[in-house]
C-alpha cells in the first residue's frame, strides 16, 4: 500500500466508541476521512434488538472500502451490554465449576448465533484470566476458574464455537489481570510476579486460545516491572511485541483495552496513548470514551506519527491487511450483509438458549 493511501488507512486500526441509538454526524465524518476500523457499542447504544440489528447494518457500513468492526463487550454476569430480551447469561465463573466443555461450547454457539442475528461481528470475550486473587475487583466472576488448566479448556471451546457461529472472538486481559487487586478502570494495576510466574500460570489459557484461531487478544492495562518499569502493558513494546507477536506466535489482531481507562489515561492522554499503542505494535486502538474532538485528536496523531517516521509504514501495512483478512472472514459481505428478515427475532432469547443459561445457572 502507498504511503498515501496507509495515512487514509491507519483509521483503520482505530475502534471508537459514540453516544446515543443512532450513528452521530461526527462519527460519520470520522469514519469517511479516516477509514475507521470499527465501532463498539454499549448499553447507551442499545434499545432492542431491531435497534440494534438497524445500528450495526449502518456501523458497517461506513466506509465504502471495508466494512466497519461492529464489538461488545457480551461476556455473561455483570459485563453484558445486550439484555432482555437478549438471553441474559450468568457470569463465567458458572462456566467454570461446571467444568462442562460440552455446556461451555453450547453456551458459545448460542451467543454467537444471537450476536450475529443482529450484525455484530466481534466479541470482547471471552476472559481467559486466572483468578489467583479471590478479591480482584476487575475480574471477579467474569474469570472462568483459578486454574490455568481449565481456564485453557473451556476459554479455546468457546473461542471455536462462538467463532463457528461467524463471530470473531477476542481473548483477555494479557498478559493476565487475574491476580491484581486494582481495577485498571480506575487506576493503574502492579503485578509483581517475575516472567516464569506468567509462563506457567498465565500464558497457557492465550496459547489456547491461539491454538484455538482467536480472531484478536486485548492487552490490559498493568503494570509488570518484571516486562517495563515505566510503560503499562498496553504501551510496552516488550509486552506486546516481543511476548505476545514473537515469543507466543500470535499472528491475528492484538487490541488494546480501552485507552479511556484510568489505568492508562491518567498518565497518558489518548492522542500520545494511540501512537504509542500503535509503536508497541498493536493492530487496533479502543476509544471508546463518546467524545469525538478527544478521538479527532488520536487519529490526527496517528497520521502525524506516520509521516513523522515514528510508526512505520510496514508495521501500519501489517496491521491493515491482519483488519482486512479477519474482516473478510466474519463481516457479512454482498448478498448475505441484507438486513435480517423476521425469522431471525425468534432466535432472540429462545427457549433453548434460555435452557442454556439455565444449566449453565444451576453451577452458579
Amino acid at each position: 500500500m502507498s504511503p498515501s493511501a496507509l495515512r487514509r488507512h491507519i483509521g483503520q486500526l482505530v475502534f471508537l466508541g459514540f453516544a446515543g441509538p443512532t450513528i452521530p454526524a461526527d462519527l460519520r465524518s470520522l469514519a469517511r476521512e479516516f477509514d475507521v476500523g470499527g465501532v463498539v457499542l454499549f448499553k447507551r447504544n442499545v434499545e432492542g434488538p431491531e435497534q440494534v440489528a438497524e445500528l450495526a447494518f449502518e456501523a458497517a457500513r461506513l466506509v465504502d472500502d471495508v466494512p466497519l468492526w461492529v464489538a461488545v463487550d457480551q461476556e455473561g454476569g455483570r459485563v453484558a451490554r445486550l439484555r432482555h430480551p437478549f438471553t441474559e447469561w450468568p457470569p463465567m465463573e458458572a462456566l467454570g465449576r461446571s467444568g462442562s466443555v460440552d455446556l461451555s461450547r453450547r453456551f458459545a454457539r448460542a451467543l454467537g448465533r444471537e450476536l450475529r442475528a443482529v450484525g455484530i461481528s466481534m466479541d470482547f470475550a471471552p476472559v481467559v484470566d486466572v483468578l489467583t486473587q479471590a478479591k480482584n475487583p476487575a475480574i471477579g466472576d467474569r474469570a472462568l476458574a483459578a486454574d490455568s488448566a481449565i481456564v485453557a479448556t473451556l476459554g479455546a471451546a468457546i473461542i471455536d464455537a462462538l467463532q463457528s457461529e461467524g463471530v470473531a472472538g477476542c481473548a483477555k486481559h494479557f498478559p493476565g489481570h487475574g491476580d491484581t487487586s486494582v481495577d485498571s478502570h480506575l487506576d493503574l494495576p502492579l503485578v509483581e510476579h517475575p516472567p516464569d510466574r506468567f509462563e506457567q500460570i498465565d500464558y497457557p489459557p492465550f496459547r489456547a486460545a491461539i491454538e484455538a484461531g482467536v480472531a484478536a487478544i486485548i492487552v490490559a492495562h498493568l503494570l509488570v516491572p518484571a516486562f517495563d518499569e515505566h510503560l503499562p502493558t498496553s504501551l510496552s513494546r516488550r509486552v506486546v511485541t516481543t511476548e505476545l507477536r514473537t515469543r507466543l506466535g500470535f499472528e491475528n489482531l492484538i487490541l488494546t483495552d480501552d485507552l479511556g481507562m484510568k489505568g492508562c489515561a491518567a498518565q497518558f492522554p489518548a492522542p500520545v496513548a494511540a501512537v504509542k499503542a500503535v509503536a508497541a505494535g498493536h493492530d487496533g486502538v479502543l476509544l471508546c470514551d463518546p467524545d469525538p474532538a478527544q478521538q479527532a485528536a488520536a487519529l490526527e496523531a496517528l497520521v502525524y506519527a506516520l509521516e513523522d517516521g515514528t510508526l512505520p509504514y510496514a508495521h501500519v501495512d501489517a496491521s491493515v491487511a491482519r483488519h482486512r483478512r479477519l474482516k473478510a472472514m466474519f463481516i457479512r459481505q454482498g448478498d448475505e450483509a441484507r438486513r435480517p428478515s423476521a425469522a431471525w427475532r425468534n432466535l432472540i432469547g429462545c427457549e433453548t438458549h434460555q435452557q442454556i443459561a439455565a444449566e449453565m445457572r444451576s453451577f452458579a
